[in-house]
């Protein structure tokens, strides 16, 4: 059973029905005594950082959430998702996040190494580049376009958390994880065939950790 994080801030109804096409069992909440219930969890998110790490921590989740990673249950972040499960971010002024993944977020600067300008948001399809083939989120998944949606990127000098990124001006971290914490900058419920092949290998992930959990 999947659980949906809804803290006000998740594209909750293209989530759901992503997992719906998928006949994925999950729900939705925002309580941490019915999401401890989940086998495997998903934090939605689309708007600032400083908001949606504001909500957390008032709320109580910013908690759960580490101590559930701590625990070593399964964590898909999704765009902004993605984005809080790293250390800080400077979008409206320095705001720390979940430090689950070692790295910052950071606006698009809107001009690459070559002095050519691009723009932002970097919004539409674009094309991933797999740097971790092998890992499981990624089994029998093609490198196809993906769609994404966002002002701010990941920068992290920890490669080994890149399992695929982007191109857009600069390398963009388009799929990243580190044992049972994962996330996607894009949108795979919004990504067709390759996204809906990712949502369906977390949820393999989160099964073959449940059975493992006993």
């Amino acid at each position: 059973m999947i659980g949906i994080v809804d803290y006000g801030m998740g594209n909750l109804h293209s989530v759901s029905k992503a997992l719906e096409r998928l006949d994925i069992p999950y729900f939705l909440s925002d309580q941490t005594d019915e999401l401890e219930k989940a086998d495997g969890l998903i934090l939605p998110g689309v708007g600032a950082f400083r908001d949606g790490a504001s909500i957390l921590k008032e709320t109580g989740l910013s908690i759960f959430l580490s101590n559930w990673a701590k625990e070593g249950k399964p964590l898909l972040g999704i765009c902004l998702g993605m984005q809080l499960l790293f250390e800080e971010s400077e979008e409206h002024g320095l705001t720390a996040g979940l430090g689950l993944l070692p790295g910052r977020v950071e606006r698009f600067s809107g001009k690459d190494e070559a002095g050519n300008l691009y723009k932002v948001p970097h919004m539409g399809w674009n094309k991933l580049m797999f740097q971790k083939p092998d890992h499981l989120l990624l089994k029998n998944v093609e490198e196809g376009h993906v769609y994404f949606v966002h002002s701010y990127v990941v920068k992290t000098d920890d490669t080994d958390v890149l399992l695929a990124t982007s191109e857009y001006g600069r390398v963009v971290p388009a799929v990243v994880g580190r044992d049972n914490v994962l996330g996607t900058q894009f949108h795979p419920e919004k990504s067709s065939s390759v996204g809906m092949s990712i949502l369906k290998n977390y949820v393999a992930f989160v099964e073959r950790g449940a059975v493992a959990r006993g």
